[in-house]
Formats: C-alpha cells, structure tokens, sequence
C-alpha cells in the first residue's frame, strides 16, 4: 500500500462567530478560496497537481450548501480541471476530509489531496440545515435525542467531574493559546486574511479571553440547565435512558465550552512519488485513521472508543503516543478522555483548544492535525494523535508520524 503523507498544513486566523466578528464580511467561497491559493502558493503547485479537493463544511445550505468545494476550486487559483468532494461528518468533517484523502492515496485513487474544511458561524448559523435527528420524532424519541450541551452535562455527571474541574480546564486552556501565540508557535501555520486591496482583516485568533480566571467563570450561569430542567424538559428525556443517575449536574456554560468562530483549513497529503516530482519534502506520515459510532444521547464520548479503535488496530498502546490534540468542544470531553487513558495534561491541547479558540465546526478537525504536527516539530516528538467527539454520537480519530 502506497504511503500517504502530510505535505504542509495551514489555517487561517478564527474570527469571533458573531457580526461583529471580523471574518464576518468574508463569505465561506472566499475564505476557502484564499486557503487553496496558500497551499498553492506554498507548494507551488501547477496544473492538475492534486486528484481532488476534500472539503468539509457542517452546515451546507446558503453560501455553504451547492458542493462549496467545487465552488472554492472554481473561485480559487487551482485549475478547473481539478474536482471538489464536499463532506459533512459534524465536527470531524475535516478531520474526516484529511483522512479520506490520505486513504485514497494509500488505496491509489490519486497521488495527492487538497483537503480541509471552512465553517462561517457568524453568516451561517449552525443548526440552519435542520436535522432529523432532532426534529422527526420518529427518531428523535427511539433514541432519547437531548442537544449536545445536556450531553456534556451528563458526561461530567457520570464520570464525575465537578464544575471547578471544568473551569480549572478551561482556564488553563486560555493560558496556553496565549503562550503559544506569545511565543510564536502558530506563525508557520496561521495566514493572514486579507482583503481585495491586500489589506489584513485578521492575523490573530480574535475570541480569546487570556484574562480568563476561576472568579470570572465562577459568574458565569449554566448554559443548559434551563433546557434540562424547564422546557423542553431534556433531562428528563435522558434520564429514561441512564436511569442510575439520580439527576444531571449541569456544569458547563460559555467559559468551558467551545466558542463559536468562522475559520478555515487545508492539508496538502501526497505520496512518496509526488513529493519527489514536485521537490517537496514530507513532514509526517498519516499512519492510521478511525472512526466509530457511540451513544446518541450522551453523544460526545466518542474520543474514547475512536482512541481504542485506532490503537487496537495498528497494534499501538496509548504509551506510544507523545502528544494528543482533543478537541475542547466541552471541558468534559477532554476530561473523560484524560481520565479513561490516564493521560497527563501535559501531553495534551498543550497549546490550548477551542475553548480558548474557538470551533470552527467543519474546520476544526483539519485545524487540529496541523496544530498537533507543528507541535510535533517544535518539541522533537514523533507520534502525535488527534481526535473529535461528534454529534449525534460518533468519534473519529488520526495518528500521524513525523518522518
């Protein structure tokens, strides 16, 4: 089997997902169209030069629905001769494109990917495509649907994890995005976004809150609990389905959950071959990918058995890992996973997460694999593994090696 691997990754800033976000006037065509040309441009990349444009987006109606992938390859400096695959895994989308890419390298399909993926929060709101799931009852009431936010309660209520332990988590994230922009980290990774007379809008992850403190959260109410516990009454809903608990300890609010941000991301995957036919050098190889299906309701533990997934199968312990990315979509995500592996802190987000960032949902998945490859890089590790929780109740997970 062919190998696939990581040829260059980048990102653009995140933009506070509001109107008055400074992305906010950049439209998702636009912000994808600009990621492809800098992974053009940075790999110099000519004619047919890739199989196919991989591109996740989570919500795709309006300026996101109508294939955006193609859409961006037509609006970008790629050749038109060059395709475009618009995918939807939730959260993991670009996750999920990275991995599709790198799977049809190794099967052969191609010998390079553009993959990645965009999210515009703030002009398309998240939740405008609908969803069965939570709206046919036909479905909905089979599998005890409760929204994501009721699922994080009830992880940190199953496993224990109080609301000091979330905003203790939450407030070390802030610290560490900080640290990393302070010190640099991101420089190679992050393009600035400019606009039609080459002006900056944005150079710097703008919803950060670095001042962040335990007193701070501490003021902060719970985000779900009125949903759980007034109408439409979606703890009692789950409650049917996870009957040993006694009630759910709603912990978790704006501080210790994701924020919601527009951003984009690409990773350029290749083979041996076409690294050598473009002069380019590889920069880690894409050793293994999973995804798996979980819990509906609880809905977000899915990095757990992702993470068992991907080890068992390429026969690896949690040991052989040096550095993990979690995506911070609520603090008790990452909790569990720290908890179910025994994983220090240390090893993990160790340059803050979307907590402190914020989760460009079709975005992130790309976002973090580049993050935890810089990582990798600039503290002389070698394995490094990035996973996602995932609505409706699914994981998925990547395993990359610097070569």
């Amino acid at each position: 089997m062919t190998e696939a691997y990581i040829y260059d990754a980048l990102r653009t800033p995140r933009g506070k997902g509001r109107a008055d976000g400074s992305l906010h006037e950049v439209t998702s065509l636009r912000l994808s169209a600009l990621t492809l040309n800098a992974i053009k441009e940075r790999s110099n990349l000519a004619g047919h030069a890739v199989e196919d444009v991989i591109w996740g987006n989570v919500t795709q109606v309006m300026e996101q629905g109508g294939c955006l992938a193609r859409s961006a390859v037509l609006a970008s400096d790629l050749d038109e001769s060059i395709p475009g695959l618009a995918i939807n895994r939730f959260c993991a989308s670009g996750m999920e494109a990275v991995n599709l890419a790198a799977n049809q390298v190794r099967g052969g399909a191609g010998q390079a990917y553009i993959a990645g993926g965009v999210e515009m929060m703030s002009r398309v709101a998240m939740g405008a495509d609908g969803a069965a799931i939570a709206a046919d009852p036909s479905i909905a009431m089979e599998q005890y649907f409760a929204p994501q936010g009721i699922g994080a309660d009830i992880i940190a209520t199953q496993y224990g994890f109080s609301r000091a332990d979330a905003d203790a988590f939450a407030v070390e994230s802030q610290r560490r995005a900080k640290m990393a922009w302070d010190a640099g980290r991101f420089a190679k990774s992050v393009i600035p976004v400019r606009d039609q007379n080459g002006l900056s809008i944005l150079e710097h992850d703008e919803y950060m809150r670095p001042s962040t403190d335990m007193q701070s959260l501490g003021a902060l109410n719970p985000a779900f609990q009125a949903m759980g516990e007034v109408m439409p009454g979606f703890d009692r809903v789950a409650l049917m389905k996870y009957p040993h608990l006694e009630r759910v300890n709603h912990i978790h609010h704006a501080g210790n959950s994701s924020g919601i941000v527009d951003g984009a991301a690409a990773v350029l995957i290749g083979s041996k071959a076409f690294g050598e036919q473009n002069g380019l050098k590889p920069r880690a190889r894409i050793r293994a990918t999973a995804k798996i299906g979980t819990d509906p309701t609880i809905m977000l533990t899915g990095p757990v058995p992702a993470t068992q997934k991907i080890l068992a199968e390429n026969g690896m312990a949690i040991s052989d890992i040096d550095l993990f990315e979690v995506n911070e979509a609520f603090a008790a995500v990452v909790l569990l996973f720290m908890q179910a592996f025994d994983v220090d802190h240390s090893k993990v987000n160790v340059n803050g997460g979307s907590i402190a960032m914020g989760h460009p949902l079709g975005a992130t998945g790309a976002m973090i694999i580049g993050t935890l490859l810089d990582e990798l890089e600039r503290s002389d590790k070698e394995v490094g593994l990035a996973t996602l929780c995932i609505a409706s109740g699914m994981g998925a997970a990547t395993i990359i090696e610097r070569v």
